[in-house]
């Protein structure tokens, strides 16, 4: 299998961000990344879908969307939307008609930052999932970038100090949001968890001090979702954002905090007697499972089958379960950084089936 680090969720001037898409595409590149998919609010820009090279690397941008109801008061449930065919913004006061509507044109839904805070110091207001009660969309956006800033800002003093060391926000995905998880693959469907920039590149003033802050370099190499692709990128544009589209779907990948440490070689494997799995995959029990798990660096690895920690692991580098029960399995992984242990890896989980 092959690896892609992307990064998603993010804004240019054709919404509420500072940057075109080709400042986000240089930016990429610096950070390393292999494709990005601008999301802006309630606006399809797909035409400057494309590859960008740069000193023998390159880029793919992908176009998705984040739709929301504008009229609503707040303004909550949000969807990614990629790779669907047309505007869909029209359906956006009913989220399960939206969500019908984004799979009807040939794309996959999935619900942005459900779990946040708001942030009365800045006028931001809680925008997080309501609408409970949908039902088939692809995934959730486990752990948001930019949402977390909501979470750890509680006076202006803070705030200035975020601004100029936004290396110390990140902990990891919202305790709710991972519960919330757990609760919807508990109930039999398969979720795919994905890691957002929601990356903006805020210009913010606080009486005489003005900055950018979050700049979308910083965003690509802190929290990305790494894909599982069973080939590299071609430069094929729409061989490349089938194949991306495809790993986003099966759940073929895992939320890495690269900030840190990168997480790229992280691996998350089942061995049945007649079958093999990678995240995202089902496999049959069948009298007994080894699960592995290969990690990049050394950390604290736990195991969690059906939401619960069955299994931890401190300063190893291979990981090795035989699962002899049925259950959603998957992994989490922490790393100390910067005086705080933090959220480094966040599997998306095997599914071991009776």
């Amino acid at each position: 299998m092959e690896e892609l680090v992307v990064n998603l969720h993010m804004h240019t001037t054709y919404s509420d961000g500072r940057g075109r898409h080709v400042d986000i595409a240089r930016a990429g590149l610096k950070a390393g990344l292999d494709a990005v998919i601008v999301t802006d609010h309630n606006v399809l820009v797909n035409e400057l879908e494309g590859y960008f090279r740069e000193n023998g690397r390159q880029l793919l941008l992908l176009i998705g969307e984040e739709i929301h109801d504008q009229t609503r008061d707040p303004q909550k449930n949000h969807v990614l939307a990629f790779g669907h065919k047309r505007e869909l913004a029209i359906y956006a006061n009913d989220p399960q008609n939206l969500i019908d509507q984004v799979i009807n044109n040939g794309g996959l839904a999935f619900l942005a930052h459900p779990y946040e805070y708001s942030l009365p110091l800045f006028g931001e207001e809680d925008i997080g999932w309501v609408a409970w009660e949908v039902h088939g969309f692809h995934g959730i956006e486990l752990w948001n970038g930019l949402s977390e800033i909501k979470a750890v800002i509680h006076s202006r003093l803070q705030a200035i100090f975020y601004a100029f060391f936004p290396e110390f926000i990140a902990r990891g995905p919202e305790l709710k949001t991972l519960q919330k998880w757990d609760e919807l693959l508990a109930n039999g469907d398969k979720i795919t968890a994905i890691g957002g920039s929601d990356a903006h590149c805020l210009k913010i003033r606080m009486g005489p001090l003005q900055k950018i802050i979050f700049p979308y370099e910083f965003h690509f190499r802190a929290i990305n979702t790494h894909l599982l692709t069973p080939q590299p990128l071609s430069g094929e544009l729409i061989l490349d954002r089938q194949m991306i589209l495809e790993a986003l779907k099966q759940g073929h990948a895992f939320i890495g905090y690269d900030l840190p440490v990168s997480t790229k070689g992280f691996r998350f494997t089942a061995q049945g007697k007649e079958q093999t799995a990678i995240q995202g995959d089902e496999i049959r029990l069948n009298g007994g499972v080894t699960l592995q798990i290969k990690l990049p660096d050394r950390c604290e690895c736990h195991l969690l089958r059906n939401g619960r920690v069955i299994r931890q692991w401190v300063g190893r580098e291979v990981c090795t379960h035989i699962a002899v029960e049925p259950g959603v399995y998957r992994v989490e992984c922490y790393i100390h950084y910067l005086g705080k242990r933090r959220g480094w890896i966040f599997s998306n989980p095997i599914y071991i089936r009776p």
